[in-house]
Parts: C-alpha cells; structure tokens; sequence
C-alpha cells in the first residue's frame, strides 16, 4: 500500500467516524426529543386526570354543602317556629317580661297597700 492509498483510506475512515459521530448526536437528539414528548403527552394526560378529578370533587362537595345549608335553614326555621309557639321569640320575650315587670310592680304596691 502505497502513501496515497494510506492517506485516501484514513481520509475515508476519519470522514465516515465523523460521519457516524455526527448520526450519533442527531440520534441522541432525536431519541431525547421523543423522550421529552412522551413525557410530555403523559403528564399532559396526567394533569387532565387530575383536573377532572378535582373538578367532580368540587362538584361533589358544592352539593353536599347545598344539602347541608338546606337542612340547617329548615331546621333553623323549625326552631324559630317552635320558640314563637312557646312564646320565645326574642321580640315577644322582651315585651312580655317588661308586662310582667310592670304586673309584679303593681301587685308589689297593692300588696304594700293592704298592709
């Protein structure tokens, strides 16, 4: 093998080690980006997943609640009516107990006055 042979054939082999070196690092980058869109799609799926999840938890805890503030405006509204059959409405307390003030007053004096 003569010079020029040598030198055309370690020309050939440096181009194609560029070559493959240079297919290498495309391939690393084409395998990186498929890595990162696969990751992407799964956390993509995942945050939808867990946007709806959140979203019928929501739903499910507004309608409790409306339940709840029903039940506790119905039974407010039974106790309210409860304490006006008894007389225990808070208005209506506070004038009775002045009638009955003034009651006790004039008995206290007409009972002052017999002895």
């Amino acid at each position: 093998m003569t010079n020029l042979e040598r030198i055309n054939n370690t020309k050939e082999t440096a181009e194609e080690i560029a070559r493959k070196i240079w297919l290498a690092g495309l391939g690393a980058y084409g395998k990186s980006f498929e890595e990162i869109q696969s990751q992407y799609e799964k956390l993509n799926t995942e945050t939808t997943r867990l946007f709806e999840e959140l979203v019928s938890k929501g739903q499910k805890l507004e309608a409790d609640t409306k339940v709840k503030i029903k039940e506790k405006t119905t039974v407010e509204k039974r106790v309210e009516e409860v304490r006006k059959k008894l007389g225990l409405d808070n208005s209506e307390t506070e004038t009775k107990i002045d009638e009955l003030t003034q009651k006790v007053d004039a008995l206290t004096q007409a009972v002052s006055k017999l002895s």
